[in-house]
């Protein structure tokens, strides 16, 4: 486990693996444990940085793409 002096709190990911279980549904463990950590979503957020305004604008826009969806669903 490694500090958090360089912005983020890493944990190692423990797959428990039976006796006699087939190597590739432990891979689809890890790798489903993996994407649900996030790590790769972060990396490529850090890789270019955003304004704040920029990051509200797209949540608002979001939003509002997500409530027409839901006025056009409940039509």
């Amino acid at each position: 486990m490694r500090s958090k002096e360089k912005g983020g709190d890493f944990r190692m990911i423990i797959v428990p693996v039976k006796e006699g279980e087939n190597i590739e549904r432990a891979l689809k463990k890890f790798k489903r444990k993996f994407e649900k950590t996030g790590a790769v979503r972060e990396l490529r957020a850090r890789k270019n940085f955003e304004k704040p305004s920029e990051i509200k604008r797209k949540a608002m826009q979001k939003a509002i793409y997500v409530q027409h969806l839901r006025l056009e669903d409940e039509q």
